[in-house]
């Protein structure tokens, strides 16, 4: 398989909740031929480390452990791994920075993580800050998701069409050898002529593409269509677009994509245009 990216950073602590997230970024660098790299966030503060020297000493000790482990997981599968382990208080500050420096093209990073009193949120707070301020597409992938076999399907607002995340979509199921489905959600009755056109003008382009296209027009509100859509024709990667509204400093992603990330029982790709990259 071709490398629809080309410099990927996979953001873990290594624990049990990880395990998706890196099971899939090693099975894309493995089936791309390409080297990964990783980042491991440690929460500390110079505040912490003065007060408690032997709890942040314990700390290193537990990231360099992880650290080891992971390099080992990547050396059994025959990965080339790079790790960093990146101190700060905010974690998602510190894989952006990471992906930054890098050049990283794709973030790939679990859903959730531990539960507790946050048991009820879709998405994890930290991953629902990188997904909405990262310099590159993130794909988000549940704990027991696996690489996809099937179909890719892309969801495009009709109202906004992003011809870059068509593309994206269509080039990945073109080098997996699947077929591309395109979704189109209009808001009611009477949008749902003017995504039909879309919808027909997007296919075209994908078929230039990947060779196996096909489509689907859905009314409603696309928060509660993009998942049934993708059920019903058996996708097992979606490919949704960050728009320049869901990009909030330090709060996270918009609601219809943290509900179609937060329920999706499959990897989601969300795009980054190249226009709404680093502010």
């Amino acid at each position: 398989m071709a490398a629809p990216f080309a410099r990927l950073l996979l953001a873990t602590e290594h624990t049990e909740f990880d395990a998706g997230a890196e099971a899939l970024a090693l099975t894309l660098a493995r089936r791309c031929a390409l080297p990964l790299a990783a980042v491991l966030p440690v929460v500390s503060n110079p505040e912490f480390e003065v007060a408690a020297p032997q709890l942040a000493a314990r700390a290193d000790t537990e990231a360099a452990l992880r650290r080891d482990a992971l390099e080992a997981l990547a050396r059994a599968q025959g990965v080339a791994l790079d790790v960093a382990v990146r101190r700060g208080p905010e974690p998602d500050v510190e894989i952006i920075d990471e992906a930054r420096q890098r050049g990283a093209d794709l973030i790939v990073i679990r859903r959730r993580g531990k539960r507790g009193f946050l048991a009820k949120l879709l998405v994890g707070e930290m991953v629902s800050k990188v997904a909405a301020q990262a310099p590159c597409s993130v794909l988000i992938v549940p704990r027991q998701a696996q690489m996809w076999t099937q179909r890719v399907m892309v969801a495009i607002d009709p109202q906004s069409p992003d011809d870059t995340s068509l593309a994206l979509a269509a080039g990945i199921a073109s080098e997996c050898h699947q077929p591309l489905r395109v979704l189109c959600v209009a808001g009611d009755a009477a949008g749902a002529e003017h995504a039909g056109r879309v919808l027909a003008a997007l296919q075209h382009r994908a078929a230039a593409i990947c060779p196996a296209v096909d489509g689907e027009v859905r009314v409603g509100r696309a928060a509660s269509e993009i998942l049934p859509a993708a059920k019903a024709c058996n996708a097992d990667l979606l490919v949704i677009a960050r728009r320049r509204g869901d990009r909030r400093p330090r709060i996270g992603i918009g609601g219809t994509t943290q509900k179609v990330i937060g329920l999706a029982e499959c990897p989601v790709l969300v795009h980054v245009h190249p226009s709404l990259g680093s502010p």
